[in-house]
């Protein structure tokens, strides 16, 4: 997702590290590692943004994710 954050490269990394080594630890399959991230990003939503802003930015990250996925053939 190429933004500007206000976070540093390397916190974003170590957090995205630190997830990605608990999924693999668990031998979690892909589609239940989406599962709980997509449950853990609706709970995010729900419990820490104004009911009136959580669809705009539900569509917002939904966007950028599907701009942030690429059709190449590598996985």
């Amino acid at each position: 997702m190429p933004q500007s954050s206000r976070y540093s490269d390397e916190r974003v990394e170590k957090l995205l590290a630190d997830m990605v080594s608990i999924l693999e630890k668990d031998q979690t399959p892909t589609d239940l590692s989406l599962m709980v991230l997509g449950n853990m990003v609706t709970n995010l939503i729900n419990s820490s943004v104004a009911p009136t802003l959580r669809r705009s930015l539900a569509r917002s990250f939904a966007e950028a994710l599907q701009s942030s996925v690429h059709e190449d053939k590598a996985h």
